[in-house]
């Protein structure tokens, strides 16, 4: 998503900026950390900050907004929100350096240990390769 001039690794649905606020409501300020496979599949877990603990070997591949971006028609101004952070695994990472990623939700159940089990939606990674533009920006293209 290209914002302000710069581009950025990470994005959010307008659904899943929804639910997310809900949650924040419930447990405070939260983040996600993109999984690598085993019990929880490739799904993006959200913890409240503090719950899982990142490391050295932890890239932070950016933040999401979830404030609202149009005016609530009931009072006429945004919701505010406060910036997720979105991490991954540096193994990971060197294998998804080339995309972009947008989390969103859909029905169902996804794994236990993420705040949104409970809702009846889980949320999901959607991605795509970055374009020329992104490459260059983050580096990823010789030349």
């Amino acid at each position: 998503m290209v914002s302000i001039g710069t581009y950025q690794r990470v994005d959010v649905t307008d659904a899943a900026a929804v639910l997310l606020r809900e949650l924040t409501q419930q447990h405070g300020p939260l983040m996600f950390h993109q999984s690598g496979g085993c019990c929880d599949g490739s799904s993006p877990m959200c913890y409240p900050v503090g719950m899982f603990i990142t490391g050295p070997s932890d890239v932070l591949l950016g933040t999401v907004d979830i404030s609202l971006r149009a005016p609530d028609p009931s009072t006429g101004s945004g919701v505010e929100g406060s910036p997720i952070e979105v991490y991954m695994s540096e193994s990971q990472f060197e294998y998804w350096k080339y995309t972009h990623l947008t989390i969103d939700v859909v029905e169902g159940r996804g794994a236990g240990f993420s705040v949104e089990g409970p809702t009846g939606k889980r949320f999901l990674i959607r991605s795509r390769m970055l374009n020329d533009a992104e490459l260059a920006y983050f580096g990823l293209v010789s030349g």
